[in-house]
């Protein structure tokens, strides 16, 4: 059993905010002159747009300077938005490269550290407490999300469980075994495991789990409320991506719930108009764009991550949170004008327990005109065939076009039905002709 002692914050956790923004200033100014001087790519881009480290004269300059794209690394494949020699590169993560030519990142051993430190506060914020066993579902290898959780848990002085992706029936046998008081996993592969115990026979609710620490993918607060109840645990969400550092660039601080907290000594944020990539001030909505702070292989200048969200003030922190993510600029399926996005059809679903959580949204065209159908899960021991699931897609098809504004086809699958992940959850089908 773990003890009950909490873990101590961080004092810049709870710096004022004008000790925050002198740190983020000096940090800022280091950051763009080490960019500036060590990597040919941003030098190049600095000087198209006419500026340099020195203008950078408080962080509201920061606008000045050019954005960085997922294509800037693509295009400087592998290692040529590096700003240290390879030598001194301790580790190389890369994402999937689905898409075209992966996305590679280094890190120095400093980066590594510093890596560490931002998601043992991440474990902290969702409620860790000394000798808490950690258990890892997110992948290992170069995907960062196991290695940055096991490191970070690891500097937390936790016990970690390294388990990775996949073999669900094994994972639950440890987890009945181990006792893990924190799982570290996909939202939507949580829900996975969480249909196997019951299929066992189980009540996951008896199971040793305290705290869910949920990333990878966009989430809906309806999710987290499903999988509360579901599991008895506190459901916390964490938010990264590699070309950033990894998981830890922000997390929810359990006592709150309230978006995760930006950790922004090492992270600075800003929201941008997707169209015209002007700067928009707080609450309002927008593209997140970071800029590293303190990254010394790949610093990153004001990054496009195309997910859509707004900053919010601080709570439990002083630093500033952000709403949980609602989609991204690239996940917007366009249908008939309409802008739709799974997570807002995710939201409907939830409130229908005839219905479950999974779902995938399929896109086909016919002539010029693109169609989407959802296609859902029936919960378990409601057949497809019953009059309460045809009400439940009725209702469904309903609220979709009256909340989202868009006309749907809405298609009833058994338990089972559809295709589990081990990773992200796989929302959209695109059909359409290329």
């Amino acid at each position: 059993m773990s003890s009950a002692k909490s873990l101590p914050l961080e004092p810049i956790e709870k710096a004022s905010l004008d000790e925050l923004q002198a740190l983020q200033l000096q940090r800022l100014r280091h950051t763009l002159a080490h960019a500036y001087a060590n990597s040919p790519v941003y030098k190049a881009k600095f000087d198209a747009v006419g500026v340099h480290p020195d203008d950078c004269k408080s962080l509201a300059d920061l606008a000045k300077f050019p954005f960085t794209t997922k294509q800037d690394l693509r295009d400087n494949y592998p290692f040529g938005m590096f700003a240290v020699p390879r030598e001194q590169v301790s580790r190389i993560h890369a994402s999937s490269g689905t898409t075209g030519k992966p996305t590679v990142v280094g890190y120095t051993r400093n980066d590594i550290d510093i890596w560490a430190t931002v998601v043992a506060r991440s474990i902290r914020a969702s409620g860790a407490r000394q000798g808490d066993m950690v258990h890892v579902s997110y992948g290992y290898g170069l995907f960062t999300g196991g290695l940055g959780a096991h490191y970070g848990a690891e500097k937390l002085g936790l016990t970690v469980v390294p388990f990775g992706g996949g073999q669900t029936e094994k994972q639950i046998q440890l987890i009945q075994d181990f006792r893990p008081d924190i799982i570290m996993v996909t939202p939507s592969y949580m829900l996975a495991v969480c249909e196997e115990v019951e299929r066992m026979g189980l009540d996951p609710r008896e199971l040793s789990l305290r705290i869910g620490i949920f990333g990878a993918e966009p989430w809906t607060n309806e999710m987290r409320r499903a999988i509360e109840q579901r599991m008895a645990i506190d459901a916390v969400d964490i938010y990264g991506l590699s070309e950033v550092m990894g998981p830890g660039v922000a997390n929810e601080c359990v006592e709150t719930k309230d978006g995760p907290t930006i950790w922004e000594d090492h992270f600075y944020p800003e929201i941008i108009d997707p169209e015209t990539g002007q700067v928009l001030p707080d609450g309002e909505s927008g593209e997140l764009v970071f800029t590293s702070l303190t990254k010394e292989a790949l610093p990153i200048i004001r990054y496009r991550t195309r997910d859509l969200t707004r900053l919010l003030p601080g709570t439990a922190r002083t630093m500033r949170r952000m709403e949980k993510i609602t989609g991204r600029s690239d996940d917007m399926m366009i249908i008939r004008g309409v802008n739709v996005f799974p997570t807002q059809i995710e939201e409907l679903i939830l409130k229908r327990a005839e219905l479950s959580p999974h779902y995938q949204c399929v896109l086909t065209r016919e002539g010029p005109m693109d169609n989407l159908k959802v296609t859902v899960e029936t919960a378990p021991g409601v057949t497809i065939e019953s009059l309460e699931a045809r009400s439940a897609a009725k209702l469904l098809q309903h609220e979709i076009k009256v909340y989202v504004g868009s006309s749907v086809e809405i298609e009833l699958k058994a338990e089972g039905g559809i295709e589990r992940s081990v990773g992200k959850a796989r929302r959209v089908v695109d059909l359409r002709p290329k």
